[in-house]
């Protein structure tokens, strides 16, 4: 039984003028006039974005600005899960169209920020941006009445030759990233030294509920806590390190605390012969001159120069 929706299609679709396509996609298009957001085809056929990346390209476009488009908020809104999420976000931020960086607030909480440039190509001219009122994209069909044939469309802008837009130089997020420190290691991990060290990383997520570690990663981790109390830190100061400051929230914790473990490693404790006052050389003792009665230093007793300097002149 057709539909009132199959039956509006069908009569709209009579009135799209010229013959239709024998095979692919038909649009039966209508001017929005509210609740609308435009979308550059540079981003909707993006040949180098997956499905899922352009999807939530073009839902960030479409909400307010203020909106909240981290992976917790966007994992609440669609089926997709975290992963495929976070690598959609990633693809993104390769080809320029999201930008994500650390800001600190005035109560000294990090907070990420988040940029979204819907034409990167014109940001790498340096092209000026124009106020944009962004609106909801997904709205509902007006009702199909009297079709209207869609415009032609607009001649796209002469592009400017690229010598006339000087390059501006923005700084690459794709550069590669230094090594990362390698986990410190003990001389020894002796047993005892292991069951310490494994017993504080487990119980980070007392001080620190942030701090929820696998009993993998704590076993992983273990050498590095070890290096830090053989080299005689006490096992508050090691958690102090650790839980201090940490991000708001901390997406992998294991990834914090292992940078912590390699990056903040005391040197070790000086021995006592490294704490021994610096000894000076002995002072020259003072003489009495045997000619003048004048107080000069010197090692052995005798005359003082201007003495010697007389008496050398005498001879």
């Amino acid at each position: 039984m057709a539909t009132q929706h199959d039956i509006a299609l069908t009569h709209a679709l009579t009135g799209i003028p010229g013959p239709l396509p024998s095979s692919g996609v038909i649009h039966v298009s209508f001017p929005h006039a509210s609740r609308f957001t435009i979308v550059g085809n540079h981003l909707a056929q993006h040949d180098g974005l997956s499905l899922t990346a352009i999807g939530i390209g073009v839902h960030i476009q479409s909400l307010p600005a203020g909106s909240q488009v981290g992976i917790k908020a966007l994992t609440a809104r669609f089926a997709e899960g975290e992963t495929t999420i976070a690598a959609a976000l990633r693809e993104l931020e390769t080809h320029g169209y999201l930008h994500r960086t650390r800001a600190r607030l005035a109560n000294g909480r990090l907070t990420t920020r988040t940029v979204f440039c819907d034409q990167p190509s014109a940001l790498l001219r340096g092209g000026a941006m124009a106020p944009v009122a962004v609106a909801v994209a997904v709205a509902p069909r007006p009702v199909m009445t009297p079709v209207v044939p869609v415009p032609p469309p607009a001649p796209e802008p002469t592009p400017v030759p690229e010598e006339e837009h000087p390059p501006v130089r923005v700084p690459s997020r794709i550069a590669p990233k230094p090594p990362r420190r390698p986990l410190p290691q003990p001389r020894e991990l002796t047993p005892e030294l292991h069951r310490a060290a494994f017993a504080l990383l487990a119980d980070l997520r007392r001080h620190a509920p942030e701090l929820v570690l696998s009993e993998d990663d704590v076993e992983e981790l273990v050498p590095g806590a070890a290096a830090w109390l053989e080299r005689g830190a006490h096992p508050d100061a090691v958690r102090h390190a650790l839980t201090t400051e940490l991000p708001e929230p901390p997406k992998y914790p294991a990834k914090i605390v292992r940078h912590r473990l390699a990056a903040l490693l005391p040197p070790p404790l000086p021995g006592s012969s490294d704490l021994a006052p610096v000894r000076r050389p002995p002072a020259t003792p003072f003489q009495t001159c045997e000619g003048c009665d004048r107080a000069f230093r010197s090692p052995d007793p005798g005359h003082c120069r201007d003495c010697r300097g007389q008496y050398w002149e005498a001879a």
